[in-house]
């Protein structure tokens, strides 16, 4: 029901009621002064009433004061008919009752079969009303059962005129010349058809969330000046059955009217999935919606003119079928973005942002490795509103650094009450591992240490990669092992006792080392043999294989294994941190007293520096560093989070 058919039913409703209450109010006030008829002709002779207006249904009669003015009016019901049939009748009666003597009254009679003009006209006016109410209500109904007949039809979104180019998505060269190809087809499809050469129907933009998938598509449709028709994977799916395939059907006949054009699926997994994988049978809903995929993809209708884009994070979990040529036969992964394409990210989100004039996104980029398209645009926009909060006009590096750490482990408590054992705890916890960062040789430089609370996290070690290498060597993945345990070997040395605090070193170190033994073959004992895969597991495909494909002798082999690694790193652990019990005590001793230190601290601490020598030096430097944090960043790398393990528990 929309608003005007709402108005329309709230004024009628209101007039009906205003009318029944008004005739209501008349039938009661008319009461209050009804009189039997002999009473009612006793006041005429009594000289009270001196005017009658009678009909055929009530008499009316009214008392007048000396000036003429009507002061009291009573009602009767009208008496026997024969005084319609000689109204002089009625005369001679009062006449007769008052001796013999005329009585003045006026009489003024209707029509017999006439009533008030509101008694006339009220029933009309209802069955007016009554009328139009049941119009609109069933006009109503009939919106309804139109609506219910159009659950099928799409539920797609058309856009024209889009106003996004490739110059708004930065960070992805090669996607873009992949893509080019459709544009080009979309703008003059003669060429290729002179040529024999066919664009391909569908292309599938695979990546982790927040690469630019959807931007993309959007941005081939800005370049060719196409309608963009865009749609959900889940906007096909209902409880009733049928109803995808049918907004399928649907999406693509729309999409031929306005040819050439390109149809956009997003989170295409949702109905793409592999068939005969889930636990339903043949006539599953999902099933259904995608084999009317396939077949508008390519059946034995043509849809030249219609180019679908779909994206989504998991094409392993997608149909075989939905992947081969002549549907989605071009697959373009969209990976996270290098240092160089941060910073162009970081340039196209910053256009309507005042950026200061000393902020160098080169460096920024630099210490954002493993940030997707969308990180950096909620980055700059977390700057934005903490230069608002501190009243600022310009978005400055204090701003953007608080906002990668924003981004990244939330928003600092300082207000928390923190005991200074637990303070302590906190601190000798993460200086054991900024001091395993600094002495095991693959690791990577240590960026930022502090024990104020962010999330869950009581405190973090922040370093850095100096590169953005793919692959991770043995002697690294090691090496990280070993600084991850630093803070619960920090703890056994000085505290002499274990936390909750390294919960998250735990998990961290034996996740890493089983993956190196059953994934990576990096155990001489077991061999260059997968045991396990990589990929995310999806229930529907693993269910009723087995969940493991090795004996019972091997799985307590890799158990072992992963044992070794750890307890081997444990003990390296130990012994480096014993080797320099004096930093240690250094560097937590710094960190109580000003919480946060950085690696220019971090380098003067390793190299032996004396507590007053360092906390002068900060002294001097934390001016500098309120303004400019980046001006400490030294190497041409990027933020990695470690270790942000120590979780506000109970120690």
């Amino acid at each position: 029901m929309n608003k005007k058919t709402k108005t329309i039913i709230w004024i009628v409703v209101a007039v009906l009621i205003v009318g029944v209450v008004a005739f209501l109010l008349t039938d009661i006030l008319t009461a209050a002064n009804a009189l039997d008829f002999s009473e009612f002709r006793q006041k005429i002779l009594d000289g009270e009433i001196v005017k009658v207006y009678a009909n055929a249904f009530v008499w009316t009669g009214e008392a007048y004061d000396s000036a003429g003015n009507v002061i009291k009016s009573y009602t009767t019901n009208a008496p026997s008919i024969h005084y319609y049939a000689d109204w002089a009748a009625f005369e001679a009666e009062l006449t007769a009752l008052n001796g013999g003597n005329p009585v003045p009254l006026a009489i003024e009679f209707a029509d017999p079969n006439a009533g008030s003009a509101l008694s006339n006209l009220f029933p009309l006016i209802s069955i007016a009303i009554v009328a139009l109410v049941f119009f609109l209500l069933m006009r109503q109904m009939t919106g309804g059962n139109a609506k219910a007949m159009s659950i099928g039809k799409t539920k797609a979104h058309v856009q024209s005129n889009l106003k996004v180019r490739f110059s708004d998505v930065a960070g992805a060269e090669e996607e873009k010349e992949e893509l080019q190809e459709v544009v080009e087809f979309l703008k003059s499809p003669k060429k290729f058809a002179e040529l024999g050469a066919r664009i391909p129907a569908g292309v599938l933009l695979v990546g982790p969330p927040g690469t630019g998938k959807t931007l993309f598509a959007k941005a081939v449709a800005g370049e060719a000046g196409v309608p963009f028709f865009s749609v959900s994977g889940s906007d096909f799916v209902e409880m009733y059955v049928g109803v995808g395939a049918s907004r399928v059907r649907d999406l693509f006949e729309v999409a031929k009217k306005n040819q050439p054009c390109i149809i956009f699926i997003d989170e295409i997994d949702a109905v793409g999935r592999r068939r005969g994988a889930g636990l339903g049978g043949g006539h599953d809903e999902r099933e259904q919606t995608l084999n009317q995929i396939l077949v508008q993809m390519d059946g034995f209708e043509s849809n030249d003119g219609i180019i679908v884009m779909a994206a989504t994070n998991r094409a392993d979990i997608l149909d075989p079928a939905l992947l081969r040529p002549g549907r989605f036969d071009r697959q373009i992964n969209v990976n996270l973005p290098d240092v160089k394409g941060r910073e162009q990210i970081l340039k196209v989100h910053a256009r309507n942002k005042p950026i200061a004039p000393d902020v160098n996104f080169k460096t920024v980029a630099r210490i954002t490795a493993g940030f997707s398209g969308a990180e950096l645009a909620n980055l700059l926009n977390e700057a934005a509103i903490l230069a608002a909060r501190a009243g600022k006009k310009l978005i400055g590096n204090h701003e953007l650094y608080e906002g990668i750490n924003k981004v990244l482990m939330g928003p600092q408590k300082k207000s928390r009450v923190v005991t200074e054992s637990d303070k302590r705890c906190t601190a000798y916890h993460e200086a054991g591992h900024a001091i395993l960062a600094c002495l095991c040789k693959h690791c990577d430089p240590v960026h930022e240490v502090t024990i104020i609370p962010r999330g869950n996290a009581a405190g973090y070690t922040m370093t850095r990669p100096e590169t953005d290498d793919m692959d991770v060597s043995y002697n690294k993945l090691i090496d990280n092992i070993c600084m991850t345990l630093g803070g619960r070997v920090a703890e056994e040395l000085v505290i002499h006792d274990v936390t909750t605090g390294a919960s998250s070193d735990l998990q961290k170190v034996s996740s890493l080392a089983r993956r190196m033994v059953t994934q990576w073959g990096m155990s001489d004992k077991l061999g260059l043999v997968a045991y396990d895969s990589d990929q995310p597991v999806f229930m529907g495909m693993e269910y009723g294989h087995s969940e493991r494909t090795y004996s019972q002798e091997t799985a307590s082999a890799i158990d072992n294994e992963v044992r070794r690694l750890i307890s081997e790193a444990h003990e390296r652990a130990t012994k480096l941190l014993q080797e320099n019990r004096s930093i240690l005590d250094n560097m937590s001793r710094v960190l109580v007293e000003r919480e946060t230190i950085y690696n220019e601290e971090v380098a003067m601490l390793m190299k032996g520096a004396s507590y007053t020598e360092v906390i002068a030096y900060m002294d001097g430097a934390d001016d500098t560093r309120r303004e400019n944090p980046f001006a400490f960043v030294t190497t041409p790398s990027s933020e990695h989070i470690v270790a942000d393990d120590t979780e506000n528990t109970t120690k």
